[in-house]
């Protein structure tokens, strides 16, 4: 097999993964979801960000040790595969391949509600079928076509919160758009408190918090296809704890800061009531347009994400061989062309199914992603066992309180499985996640990939050697 048809292509640069980082991480679920966290919790659901955060803190800086060690394009299901088993490869893998297939199709069904909103008198599958066409093409073209997109749909996100943060503080502390009166942040203990509704309002937010840091772990997809991985990656996970401080904790205080935060859900987006406060006209068409570039995004990111699994799974021998080619523009195509068709199936919800089956998509993508996360976890507490103490000392990425952090992360994602479980809106998760990974273990077995010995070379034994890192200095503090 030639080259070309086995190996993609580092088209990525550090802009690109830069911005992808920050955006992995603001999503739908920060501009709209976040309405109904904060009627579950009350302010308090900034303790929720927060707690969930620092979990994905960690979780990210476990992948971040083994994405900059061996940067290749199937990432944790790679590190599960050498670390854990050729089964937990497999499982870890199709799970992720499941997990943005549904993911997608939600952010399809969301994309047909917000040109709902300009043109009401359009049927919303058309708006779904033609935000696949347009992103399953960006994903055909090139992966630096990919990388572009993302940056730009990135970059309005996060202007888009920082000028809200920036304009809010004004307002808070200044009186701006508010006749000079400042608003102050007494709204955030009025009303009830600062924990309306207890312990219960946090715990019960959190499946949707998590939901909504869905998408971080994608980074490490990115590792094949990243310019100068050592370098990009380690920026991005090390700056994954100061974007949630930021944009998620910072955003959600200034809102409630402003509105009483029994209001906020009452009245649509917290993000559409600020913009509307200040006197900017055309807030909600503006905000509008916020959420669908960053359900494009999450579209464009599940095609690239599955793709690049799927090109992973062939490579282990593990999905069909013809996934593991590549075309002469550097993009598993097969790969690509066989997930953008399974999303079609979201066009077809879009046009049959109710209401809940929205809920029901969130919940099941959340089941999926605290596998990937746990799987994560548990392949670098191997990797570590594989090292030897100089070789721990010269990773340029390191967990922090380890092994400690990782256990601490591991208990948090069990919490989460139970609360799933105690709440009759998620528990059909826990129903359809393990059953997904039970056809999984019996397709396994059924199909012989046991019998299959797998023998995979790390990126850098395939590469050339790359020049050290100077030892006292390591791009993750």
């Amino acid at each position: 097999m030639q080259d070309s048809q086995q190996n993609l292509h580092r088209g990525l640069e550090e802009r690109h993964i830069n911005l992808m980082a920050l955006g992995a991480a603001i999503g739908v679920g920060l501009f709209l979801g976040s309405a109904k966290a904060i009627q579950m919790a009350g302010p308090a659901i900034m303790i929720s960000y927060a707690l969930g955060g620092f979990a994905i803190f960690l979780i990210m800086r476990a992948l971040g040790e083994m994405a900059i060690h061996d940067p290749v394009a199937g990432s944790f299901s790679r590190y599960a595969q050498n670390y854990l088993g050729p089964l937990a490869g497999y499982l870890t893998g199709w799970n992720y391949w499941f997990l943005w297939i549904v993911t997608c199709m939600a952010e399809i069904t969301a994309v047909g509600v917000y040109m709902g909103v300009w043109f009401p008198g359009v049927s919303s599958w058309v708006w779904a079928l033609s935000a696949l066409v347009i992103m399953g093409s960006v994903n055909f073209i090139a992966v630096k076509a990919y990388g572009e997109f993302e940056f730009w749909f990135a970059l309005i996100k996060i202007v888009t919160i920082v000028l809200m943060i920036i304009s809010s503080l004004g307002m808070i502390l200044f009186g701006f758009g508010n006749g000079g009166v400042a608003t102050g942040i007494a709204h955030l203990w009025q009303h009830g408190g600062f924990m309306p509704n207890g312990v219960q309002g946090i715990l019960m937010s959190m499946q949707m918090v998590m939901f909504a840091y869905l998408g971080v772990e994608m980074i490490g997809l990115t590792a094949g296809e990243a310019k100068n991985p050592r370098k990009t990656l380690a920026r991005a996970v090390d700056s994954v704890f100061w974007r949630i401080l930021i944009f998620y904790v910072g955003a959600l205080f200034v809102v409630m800061s402003i509105y009483p935060w029994n209001e906020i859900g009452a009245q649509g987006s917290p993000f559409v009531m600020t913009f509307e406060k200040m006197g900017i006209p055309a807030a909600a068409g503006l905000i509008n347009f916020v959420v669908l570039t960053a359900a494009l995004s999450s579209c464009n990111s599940g095609i690239f994400s599955t793709g690049r699994m799927l090109y992973n799974l062939a490579q282990q021998e593990q999905a069909l061989p013809m996934f593991a080619k590549v075309g002469k523009n550097g993009v598993p195509n097969a790969a690509v062309l066989i997930s953008v068709v399974m999303l079609l199936g979201g066009v077809l919800l879009n046009y049959l199914a109710p209401e809940e089956v929205f809920t029901w998509l969130t919940a099941i993508s959340t089941f999926g992603a605290i596998w990937t996360w746990v799987i994560i976890l548990l392949s670098q507490l191997k990797f570590r066992q594989t090292l030897s103490r100089s070789e721990v000392a010269a990773l340029a990425c390191r967990m922090p309180f380890f092994p400690y952090g990782s256990y601490i992360a591991l208990a948090f994602l069990v919490l989460v499985v139970g609360l799933m479980a105690y709440f009759p809106d998620t528990r059909i998760a826990l129903l359809v996640g393990p059953g997904w990974l039970l056809l999984l273990i019996v397709l396994y077995y059924a199909l012989g990939y046991h019998r299959k010995p797998v023998s995979l070379p790390t990126a850098r034994a395939r590469s050339a050697p790359s020049p050290p890192a100077p030892p006292a200095r390591t791009p993750c503090a």
